[in-house]
C-alpha cells in the first residue's frame, strides 16, 4: 500500500531521512541506504522531489506540506546546531550534586546523553547496538493483559497475534531535524510503532492524533519548544519512557496520570510552575508522579447520552413490546489497581461504581435486566432491595465453586442475575445450569480426559427463567451466562455453549406442555398508598399463550461470552451448528460434541448485529472487542430499537474502562424487542373436482 519497495529490510528503526547508511555505526547486515557523512540529503523541505520524505514516501506524508517543512538545514550545512538548546534553563545537570537516588541518578543520565547529542541528526539511529526487529512478533503478541480473576489471583491474557507487513518499522528517528511541525498523517501511516524520536527538533505543539499511536512504549520530544502537551498523551498506556527534557512546559497534563506503566517522566529543564511534581519525581520516582496527577484530576465532563437507535416505522401497529439491558458490572474483588491502573481509586472504588451502576439501571427502567459479575453479598445486600423499590424481583445463583466454600468466602463469589418487573410479569420457572456438571454426567464424555482437565476446573454458569406476561399470556425464555475468559480455552467456551444450547432445548420442550398460570394477578398490600384522587385502573389478564412447539417460545440468551464475531462460540449460535473440526476445538476430545458436531434447534441472532461497526462492549487500554451481546429468536422477537454507541469525542480522551462514568470494563447493552404475532394453522381440505364432493353428499 506504501512504497516500502527500497526498505523491504528487516530492520527496525526508520531514521526520517531517505539517503542514510549506518551500517558501519549500527552493524546491521542490512543498512540505512547509502549517505555521505557530509549530510549532503538533509533537503527535507517539500521542493526536493527527488527526496522520499520519511520512509520512501513521496510528498511528505501524504502532500502535508508542513509535516516536515520549516527546516533549516541546507546541502552547505554540514553540522546543523539547533538554536534553541539552552532555553532559558542553565545547564545544571552536574551542578545537582549528589544525586538523592538511584532513579534521579538515571534520568541526569539521560538528560547529559541527549544535551551531548545536539550535533547529531538521527542521534538513536546512530548508537542503537541492535534495532533489527525480531521476525514473526509484534507489539500484540508480547503484550500481555493484566487483569484479576474471580478469586483475586493475578491472571494475564496474552493477546492474539496481530499480522505485519514484512519489513514493517516498529521505530522512527525523526531527531535533529529542526522540525518545526509534525502533520497527523505520519500517525496515520504507522499506528504500529512503538518508538517515535523527535528530539532535537523546533517543535512548539503536538497533533492531537498522537493520542492514536497506543502501541508507543517510547515518546522522546527532548530539546524542542513545546508549551503543552495535549490531552490526547494519556491515551498512550503502553508508554515506558515519556522523555520531554528542554522545552517550555510550565505544567503537566493530569492525563499523564492514565499512564501507569511509565518507567522514565524526563522533565528535567522546562520551567515547571508546579515545584512539588519535581520533588516527587525527584523524592520517589516517576510512578508515584503519575499517581499523584491520577489522583488529583478532576471528573472529566460527562459524555453526551448514547442515542436510542430506532429500527422500526413508528406507523407500523403497536405489538407487545418489551425490553432487556444486560451487563458485566465488574465485580468488585476483581476491579483492582494492578488490573486497571489507568483508572483513579476513588473511581474504581466499589461504592462509587456500585452507585453508577444502579443509577443506570433506573434510568434505562428495562423490562428484564439480565448482571454478569454480581456477588452473593453485593446482590442480597445492595442490588435486590434496591430494584425492589424500582418494582424489581430477582433471580441469582453464584459461580458453582461458592458450593464448596463457607458463608463468608462465598459472599464474595460472583454470579449472575436476573431482574425483572415484578407488574408485568409471572415466574413461571428458573433453572440454574452448571457446564462442569453437565459435562461429567454425560455419558459420552466419561474418561475424556480433556473434560476433567479443561471443562471440569471451570465453574461458570447460566441462570435460566421463564416468564409469562401477565396482561397479554405471552411466554418467554430468558438466559443469563458468563462464560470461561481465557482466549487459550477457546474449546471450552464452545463446549459451554453446545451444552447451555442442549439444556435450552430440553427447557424449551418442557415449557412448550407448561400448564396455563391461573393466578396472575398482582399482589398487593392492603394499606399500600394510592395517588389521591386516582381510580386505579384494574389490569384483566389475557389467557396464557399455548405453544405447539418448543422454538416458538421466544428465547433470549445474553451474557458475557469472552467470544468474538469470527469465534467458534459465536458460529454454533447464529448458525444453529458447529463441526467437529472447527478450529476452535483443536485436537481435544469432548465425546459427541468433537465426535458428530454440535447442533442447537433454534435461530438466533445478535441484537446488534444490525449496527455496522459496532466497536466494541469491552473496552480496556489492549483489548477493545465486542463479546458481549444478547442473541434472541428470530422466528418469534423483532428488534425494534437499541441503545447506541458511546460518543466517539468522548472515547478520544478515553484510554480504558472503568472511568468516572464508565463503572466497568463493559459496556451494556439495552434492546427493545416486538413479539411476533403467530400464524393460526388452518386446516384445508384438498379438493379433488366434482366427483370427490359428490361422493361426501
Amino acid at each position: 500500500m506504501y512504497n516500502h519497495s527500497s526498505h523491504r529490510q528487516n530492520h527496525g528503526l526508520l531514521n526520517g531521512g531517505a539517503g542514510h547508511n549506518y551500517q558501519n555505526q549500527m552493524g546491521l547486515h542490512k543498512g540505512f541506504q547509502g549517505q555521505s557523512h557530509g549530510h549532503q540529503a538533509h533537503h527535507l523541505g517539500n521542493q526536493h522531489q527527488e527526496h522520499g520524505g520519511i520512509g520512501g514516501h513521496t510528498n511528505n506524508f501524504g502532500n502535508h506540506q508542513h509535516t516536515i517543512s520549516g527546516s533549516t538545514l541546507t546541502s552547505s550545512t554540514p553540522h546543523f546546531t539547533p538554536a534553541h538548546l539552552q532555553n532559558g534553563t542553565p545547564d545544571n545537570s552536574g551542578g545537582l550534586g549528589k544525586p538523592p537516588n538511584e532513579h534521579w541518578a538515571e534520568q541526569l543520565r539521560e538528560y547529559q546523553k541527549l544535551k551531548n547529542a545536539e550535533h547529531k541528526p538521527h542521534f538513536y539511529a546512530r548508537t542503537t547496538p541492535h534495532v533489527s526487529r525480531l521476525p514473526g512478533t509484534s507489539i500484540s503478541s508480547i503484550s500481555q493483559r493484566t487483569d484479576v480473576e474471580e478469586h483475586g489471583e493475578r491472571r494475564k491474557l496474552l493477546l492474539a497475534d496481530e499480522p505485519e507487513e514484512p519489513g514493517a518499522w516498529d521505530a522512527m528517528d525523526l531527531g535533529g531535524h529542526g522540525l518545526k511541525s509534525m502533520g497527523a498523517t505520519i500517525f496515520r501511516h504507522y499506528p504500529h510503532l512503538r518508538k517515535i524520536y523527535l528530539n532535537h527538533n523546533k517543535l512548539t505543539w503536538l497533533p492531537q492524533q498522537i493520542g492514536t499511536m497506543r502501541m508507543l512504549t517510547i515518546l522522546d520530544l527532548s530539546f524542542n519548544d513545546l508549551q503543552d502537551l495535549p490531552p490526547e498523551i494519556g491515551m498512550l498506556t503502553n508508554l515506558k519512557r515519556l522523555l520531554l527534557y528542554e522545552n517550555h512546559l510550565d505544567d503537566l497534563p493530569y492525563e499523564i496520570g492514565s499512564l501507569y506503566q511509565l518507567e522514565m517522566l524526563g522533565i528535567e529543564g522546562n520551567p515547571m510552575r508546579h515545584c512539588d511534581y519535581k520533588e516527587r519525581l525527584v523524592e520517589h520516582g516517576t510512578r508515584e508522579l503519575v499517581r499523584h496527577l491520577r489522583e488529583q484530576a478532576e471528573p472529566p465532563q460527562a459524555p453526551n447520552d448514547r442515542e436510542w437507535v430506532s429500527l422500526v416505522d413508528d406507523t407500523d401497529a403497536e405489538p407487545e413490546k418489551f425490553s432487556v439491558f444486560s451487563w458485566n458490572t465488574l465485580c468488585d474483588r476483581a476491579a483492582t489497581q494492578a488490573a486497571y491502573g489507568y483508572t483513579p481509586s476513588l473511581a474504581l472504588s466499589w461504592e462509587h461504581r456500585r452507585g453508577v451502576i444502579l443509577d443506570e439501571l433506573r434510568a434505562r427502567n428495562a423490562d428484564i435486566l439480565t448482571l454478569q459479575e454480581i456477588d452473593m453479598e453485593s446482590y442480597n445486600e445492595y442490588f435486590r432491595p434496591n430494584l425492589a423499590a424500582e418494582d424489581y424481583k430477582g433471580v441469582y445463583w453464584p459461580k458453582s465453586r461458592a458450593q464448596t466454600m463457607g458463608e463468608k468466602e462465598a459472599k464474595i463469589v460472583d454470579g449472575c442475575a436476573i431482574f425483572y418487573k415484578n407488574t408485568k410479569y409471572v415466574l413461571l420457572d428458573k433453572q440454574l445450569i452448571v457446564f462442569s456438571r453437565e459435562a461429567i454426567n454425560r455419558p459420552d464424555m466419561k474418561g475424556e480426559h480433556d473434560v476433567y482437565n479443561r471443562i471440569m476446573p471451570k465453574d461458570h454458569i447460566a441462570v435460566v427463567v421463564f416468564l409469562e406476561n401477565r396482561a397479554t399470556g405471552s411466554r418467554v425464555i430468558v438466559v443469563n451466562t458468563h462464560l470461561a475468559w481465557e482466549g487459550w480455552f477457546a474449546d471450552v467456551k464452545v463446549i459451554q455453549v453446545a451444552i447451555l444450547m442442549e439444556q435450552l432445548g430440553k427447557l424449551a420442550k418442557e415449557y412448550a406442555k407448561w400448564p396455563p398460570c391461573k393466578d396472575k394477578a398482582l399482589y398487593k398490600y392492603a394499606n399500600e398508598d394510592t395517588l389521591d384522587g386516582v381510580e386505579e385502573v384494574k389490569m384483566v389478564p389475557a389467557p396464557s399463550l399455548k405453544y405447539d412447539d418448543p422454538t416458538q417460545i421466544p428465547l433470549l440468551v445474553c451474557g458475557d461470552f469472552n467470544s468474538t464475531s469470527d469465534s467458534g462460540v459465536h458460529d454454533l449460535i447464529t448458525h444453529g451448528s458447529l463441526s467437529n473440526s472447527h478450529p476452535d476445538l483443536g485436537n481435544h476430545k469432548y465425546g459427541d460434541f468433537t465426535r458428530n458436531g454440535m447442533s442447537h434447534p433454534f435461530t438466533m441472532k445478535s441484537a446488534y448485529s444490525s449496527v455496522r461497526n459496532w466497536p466494541f462492549t469491552n473496552y480496556t487500554p489492549d483489548f477493545q472487542e465486542v463479546i458481549d451481546y444478547i442473541w434472541y429468536s428470530t422466528n418469534a422477537l423483532q428488534v425494534t430499537g437499541l441503545l447506541g454507541e458511546v460518543d466517539p469525542d468522548y472515547m478520544r480522551k478515553v484510554p480504558g474502562f472503568p472511568n468516572w462514568h464508565f463503572p466497568s470494563d463493559h459496556l451494556a447493552l439495552w434492546a427493545e424487542f416486538a413479539v411476533k404475532g403467530r400464524k393460526e394453522r388452518k386446516v384445508v381440505e384438498a379438493d379433488f373436482g366434482p366427483s370427490s364432493r359428490r361422493g361426501r353428499e
